[in-house]
């Protein structure tokens, strides 16, 4: 027996012996708890990071060419003559080997770069698909310090990434600072925060047919990822797509537009300068420069392991198809007809600066601008008699403050090609030709070689070509809504062949949300425009001439990776799987389907006296 106090009960003693056992028992369990409730909030995780960003990354210098460093000024090389058609051509007969480049919004030649040829693009792939074995093997800390190496070089350099993307787009440097400079960086934030979250394995339900099974999917890189960039945003447009696939463990062979390759060489030497101040092969990222031929190249090469492309429908189709006779996955982000819905019982002055900012950024050149603007019928001509004087205000004219005839000020820069006037003018002619009103503009701006007038077009209807054809310019297109109809609205905003974005304004969020939801649209906002993109958790992409796929998001970066599904024993040493002796070659044909049917019964009937059937049924055919 054990010694007691004088006076103390047993029945006390066992009482606190098993009240402290339960309070152990009890503040274990919360502890546990509390642990397993920081993991699903991905605490330690977080944790992590901040603990790794308190090591400082590398400063890097980047060097520049004396035109990237001006704002204005010509190359030392001549520019060469203009085309019969009286507009500059990026073609030289006399160098047919290189792109010419010019400042679109002065004309200015800015020089020339080298227009790759199939080996050239093919070579570039060799290098790609080399260098990423190493990289392929880096962890997710060195990729993360190679991007964070990226964005204080781009947080320190605003100035300078802005003006050289201005001078080879035409667009004012607050465009090229929101779309360009705000989207990269929070794209690195993004990846940085959760990137690695994103793609750890991802567990699955075996159900109990396999319940001594462990089920997952890893993502594993694909190794050569072929981005190809539209000319509206240099920056943010080339250097997306190396962000995600390299956090990825991908190579990246980026090709970039003609009309803007200017910049890319500057843009490229950035990235590269980061792999290299952090130890890694530069040549995991690459840079195809070149026409048609180079892209078609690009598409086709065997290192290839996936194109992304974003354009017009017509040159995504050539891309697809040229994609496919070697079974290459693409993704396709073709641009929209993107609708902002503006509703009967909104405030209207809470809504213009959305309406300007939706139609007039980077002048009219982003994919998910506002190319329609659906205004219910009793607040039309409110509307209308709010926003005009708005848009007449607009300043236009040359972006960067020190090049000749610049006032200083500048709402709306030029248009990257002349092509893309010519494209406008016909889409207003024809709206005009059956009916629509111009409020504003609807003509080119004489003061400079490739500007368009902001425009609002009033009136449009289904049968105009600017209801349906993306005009990517300074035009809002203003729709009547008839009868305040929410189902007259939805119908207007879905004839269309595109389905990008979308935006509802109204005073009520439950019914915004509600006709959203109607739209065959890849995305909405709710009183809002454009916000979505600085999401990056969000996946990006649209529907039906949109495109399909996506990039962005957890969506985006893994479809940048190979899932690849995984099956191991639970208890490896304890239990494994094996053919049962009625389902093993040579197979006893009355036991073996006997037996299969059993198994089934036992599993998916879903009556008892079934699965008791099935069980005596196993007894009899396994034995």
């Amino acid at each position: 027996m054990t010694d007691r106090k004088d006076g103390e009960c047993p029945a006390v003693a066992s009482i606190v012996e098993s009240s402290t056992t339960f309070t152990w028992l009890l503040g274990s369990l919360l502890v546990f708890l509390i642990l397993r409730q920081l993991q699903s909030w991905n605490v330690w995780y977080h944790l992590k990071i901040m603990l790794e960003f308190l090591r400082p990354v590398p400063m890097m210098n980047v060097e520049m060419t004396d035109a990237e460093t001006r704002d204005d000024g010509v190359s030392s090389s001549p520019p060469p003559p203009r085309s019969t058609e009286n507009k500059r051509s990026l073609h030289d007969p006399q160098h047919p080997g290189f792109i010419q480049c010019f400042d679109p919004s002065t004309g200015q030649y800015l020089g020339q770069v080298k227009a790759m040829n199939a080996q050239d693009v093919h070579e570039a792939c060799v290098k790609a698909a080399a260098a990423q074995k190493e990289w392929s093997k880096t962890t997710f800390a060195e990729r993360r310090r190679v991007l964070r190496t990226l964005q204080r070089y781009i947080v320190h350099h605003v100035h300078d990434i802005c003006r050289v993307s201005s001078r080879d787009s035409g667009k004012p440097l607050v465009d090229a600072c929101l779309g360009e400079i705000l989207t990269t960086t929070e794209k690195i934030r993004t990846l940085n925060a959760w990137g690695e979250l994103w793609l750890q394995p991802s567990y699955r339900p075996t159900g109990p047919l396999m319940m001594h099974k462990v089920a997952f999917v890893e993502y594993v890189p694909l190794g050569v990822i072929a981005p190809i960039a539209p000319w509206n945003y240099p920056f943010h447009n080339f250097v997306n797509h190396i962000l995600s696939g390299l956090f990825a463990g991908n190579a990246v062979v980026g090709k970039v537009s003609e009309h803007t390759s200017w910049s890319s060489q500057y843009f490229t030497r950035i990235v590269r300068r980061a792999l290299e101040v952090n130890g890694h092969n530069p040549d995991v990222c690459q840079t195809i420069t070149g026409f048609a031929q180079a892209g078609a190249a690009l598409c086709s090469d065997p290192l290839v392991d996936k194109v992304i492309f974003t354009g017009s429908p017509g040159i995504g189709r050539k891309v697809m198809e040229t994609a496919s006779h070697f079974l290459k996955p693409v993704i396709l982000e073709l641009g929209g007809k993107d609708a902002m819905v503006i509703v009967d019982d909104v405030q209207l002055n809470d809504v213009y600066p959305w309406v300007m900012r939706g139609c007039y950024q980077n002048c009219g050149q982003n994919c998910v601008g506002i190319e329609r603007v659906l205004v219910y019928e009793s607040i039309y001509e409110e509307f209308l008699q709010g926003i005009a004087p708005m848009v007449k205000q607009l300043r236009q004219g040359v972006p960067l403050a020190t090049c000749p005839s610049n006032s200083g000020a500048v709402d709306c820069g030029s248009m990257v090609t002349e092509e893309q006037l010519d494209i406008i003018q016909a889409l207003v002619d024809d709206a005009v030709a059956k009916g629509a009103r111009v409020i504003c503009g609807g003509k080119r701006n004489t003061a400079g070689l490739q500007f368009y007038e902001p425009t609002i077009v009033a009136d449009v209807t289904p049968d105009m070509r600017l209801f349906r054809e993306e005009a990517f310019g300074p035009i809002m297109t203003v729709i009547k809504v008839p009868k305040d109809d929410d189902c007259n609205c939805i119908d207007l905003v879905n004839q269309c062949d595109f389905g990008l974005g979308s935006s509802v304004f109204c005073g009520d969020q439950s019914r915004g949300l509600a006709m959203g939801r109607q739209f065959r649209t890849g995305m909405f906002c709710v009183n809002d425009f454009g916000s979505n993109y600085l999401v990056q958790a969000l996946p990006f992409g649209g529907v039906k001439d949109s495109g399909f796929g996506r990039f962005a998001g957890p969506e985006g970066l893994q479809a940048l990776c190979l899932e690849r599904s995984i099956l191991v024993d639970r208890f490896p040493s304890l239990i494994r799987t094996s053919i049962p002796p009625p389902l093993s070659y040579p197979i006893d044909k009355e036991k073996g389907i006997g037996f299969a049917n059993a198994l089934v019964g036992l599993m998916y009937d879903e009556s008892w006296m079934g699965k008791l059937k099935s069980i005596f049924g196993l007894i009899k055919y396994g034995s």
